[in-house]
């Protein structure tokens, strides 16, 4: 795994970086007429967003990160929240784009409570407290929360996009990349008990973050892959000792996904890894938005150090391996 950089100045863009260092490395070789540098000189990234539930929400600050760096990747995949945020980033979302719309759609508990129930339920503590007696419906999850217009199929997104969700009947993973898009996202969130399960291909979906919380595999066809893991820490369980069963019933989900996600990263070692540290949110605690992003945006400058590092190391490697073969 890479380290991080040292210096603390603000990244350029990576394109004019990339090509500055292409123009450079044109030069030692003393070539008359250079052609000029070409988007195929820059590395594909294939991008992992990993499920998390209200955690989550700090991917969008590390894809600001990657739009202020002028980097748009190749691939992404995305499992349970990672899918629903990676589906607005492959319909060609912005960052701040999915920053403002986070915000419009989960700052309150009544405006989330309003999207998923309507007139019947004004305050979602009442549920919470509740103990959940009442199963969601993931496809009106999905409808509630994207943004309007939104494709209906994979072919219509701007960039090659896989959702993975479990398949609860073989208990095997199911990935989706064409075909219709909402159920697949859909599937990908549908948490257990939480959640209805979802019947869509020949499958019973649920969250995918049961088999494969950060699907670094769906993302690994590219020169340099990113993945960004918001499942959090134990750091704050470790001086608790009292826990509710909601507590307990996600902290379990948390120890399952921590484990599965560390076969995953062994198998398929990302280039740059993200881990925000979140173990002060709660699961379920999507009204806390701005507070969740504000956490993650501490973390931005670091990953475009140790991104920004990366691609040059891909274009100065690229142009040396150019030079040997000619």
């Amino acid at each position: 795994m890479a380290h991080d950089l040292t210096h603390e100045d603000e990244p350029i863009p990576i394109l004019q970086r990339g090509q500055e260092l292409i123009d450079r490395l044109n030069l030692v070789g003393d070539i008359p007429e250079a052609s000029p540098p070409t988007y195929s000189s820059m590395p594909r990234i294939g991008v992992a967003l990993g499920g998390g539930s209200a955690r989550g929400l700090t991917h969008i600050p590390f894809i600001e990160a990657m739009d202020e760096l002028g980097l748009k990747p190749a691939t992404i995949a995305g499992t349970s929240i990672g899918a629903l945020i990676g589906a607005g980033w492959a319909n060609g979302m912005s960052g701040k784009e999915l920053r403002e719309h986070a915000i419009s759609v989960l700052g309150t508990m009544r405006i989330i409570a309003a999207r998923l129930w309507g007139a019947q339920i004004r305050n979602i503590g009442g549920l919470l407290q509740n103990g959940f007696n009442m199963q969601l419906d993931a496809m009106r999850v999905v409808d509630a929360f994207l943004p309007a217009p939104f494709p209906d199929d994979f072919a219509e997104l701007q960039i090659p996009f896989y959702v993975v969700a479990t398949d609860f009947q073989s208990w095997h993973q199911a990935v989706f990349n064409n075909g219709q898009l909402k159920p697949a996202i859909a599937g990908s969130i549908a948490i257990p008990s939480l959640f209805k399960p979802v019947r869509f291909a020949n499958h019973v979906l649920v969250d995918g973050g049961v088999v494969n919380p950060l699907p670094l595999d769906q993302a690994g066809e590219c020169d340099i892959l990113v993945g960004i893991d918001v499942n959090g820490d134990p750091s704050e369980a470790l001086q608790r000792a009292d826990f509710k069963a909601i507590d307990v019933w996600f902290g379990s989900a948390q120890i399952m996904m921590h484990s599965l996600t560390a076969h995953m990263m062994a198998a398929y070692p990302p280039d740059v890894y993200a881990r925000p540290h979140l173990s002060s949110f709660g699961a379920l605690e999507f009204w806390r938005v701005k507070e969740i992003l504000a956490a993650a945006d501490k973390e931005k400058d670091h990953f475009k150090r140790h991104l920004s590092n990366k691609v040059e190391q891909f274009i100065m490697q690229t142009g040396e391996t150019t030079r040997a073969g000619d």
